[in-house]
């Protein structure tokens, strides 16, 4: 079966442009199959799986899912949260990947943490590559994952885009009742 076709757009963010490239999803709206900061969207397409890689993209003006990055950039770090996200790997990336997305803003993981999280606490090699294979950047919030040494560890997009996005969540996290 054939990916259908895909499209991209990119809007400006205090860390530099990002861009996001969406499909069709079950219920016709868009579904996030890559995402990152770039304005190259030749970048995002190889971490996409090769299941799921579009045929080809085509540029849009504006995304529905480019709304929430511009309210997350706004202050709202929960506007991310229900962004519709496809990725495909293994179980325990698939596993992974949907965990992230429950590590709260604010309040980052180590990657010791993150892989007790994943109930596999043993596996915290296999935690960072979950974070370093992530295609959908920001909407999987990878970057909220730290070293165990409270360090930054990687970022496929620079430890300073990382920096912002954690101190940028620090100061508008809701806070917890």
């Amino acid at each position: 079966m054939t990916p259908p076709a895909a499209r991209f757009a990119t809007v400006a963010t205090p860390p530099g442009p990002f861009t996001v490239v969406v499909t069709d999803g079950p219920d016709g709206g868009d579904v996030v199959l890559a995402a990152g900061w770039t304005d190259d969207v030749a970048e995002l397409l190889p971490v996409v799986h090769r299941s799921l890689r579009p045929t080809w993209v085509e540029r849009a003006d504006h995304l529905p899912v480019l709304d929430a990055v511009e309210a997350f950039v706004a202050g709202d770090v929960t506007a991310i949260d229900d962004v519709p996200v496809r990725q495909r790997s293994g179980p325990f990336l698939e596993d992974a990947w949907e965990v992230l997305r429950t590590v709260p803003a604010g309040e980052p993981d180590t990657y010791a943490a993150f892989a007790a999280r994943c109930g596999r606490p043993t596996a915290v090699r296999a935690a960072a590559n979950a974070c370093a294979r992530n295609a959908a950047a920001l909407f999987v919030p990878c970057h909220r994952v730290l070293g165990s040494d409270g360090g930054l560890g990687g970022f496929r997009w620079g430890t300073p885009v990382k920096r912002w996005l954690l101190d940028h969540e620090a100061e508008h996290a809701p806070v917890p009742a």
